[in-house]
């Protein structure tokens, strides 16, 4: 067995059913797998949970959390709800999209960064509210973004 088999079975010792392990057991392999899911990550959790792979693909293609293609090294992900559209998540989006040379949805060609829109990030008073690798960020505006992908080309990750 692999160590990622050994992580989904303590996940799922803590639950009643071992189906309500797959979120936590996705989330495993994806960080496993690089920060995505490809095909074989669905055959091992559906494995570990005895689960089917399709069963495990449909939860994880409901989720935007789940990425089900290959992405950066590092994730940008800019709110364009209604609380930061209003304060200009668009021009900000936008900033981020000249900066890296790229559209929302896309990774760039050296496999850096992916930027995408994400529909709320739960900071509606800070807005535009921007996730880098998971980390929130508030207040940013479109100036704030050479910076902030500077900062993130000399991150650790």
């Amino acid at each position: 067995m692999t160590a990622l088999y050994d992580e989904i079975q303590q996940v799922a010792a803590q639950y009643p059913q071992r189906r309500s392990a797959v979120i936590p057991a996705l989330r495993l392999a994806q960080e496993a797998h690089g920060g995505w899911l490809p095909p074989a990550a669905f055959r091992e959790v559906a494995d570990a949970l005895e689960l089917t792979p399709a069963y495990c693909q449909s939860v994880a293609s409901f989720y935007d959390m789940f990425q089900l293609e290959p992405v950066g090294k590092h994730m940008i992900e800019v709110c364009t709800n209604i609380s930061c559209a209003l304060v200009g998540a668009q021009a900000t989006l936008e900033a981020f999209e000249s900066e890296l040379g790229i559209r929302a949805g896309e990774t760039t060609p050296d496999g850096e960064f992916t930027l995408r829109t994400i529909e709320c990030l739960g900071g509606c008073g800070w807005g535009t509210v921007v996730s880098c690798d998971h980390r929130y960020r508030h207040y940013v505006k479109p100036e704030d973004a050479s910076r902030v992908v500077e900062e993130l080309r000399h991150a650790e990750h």
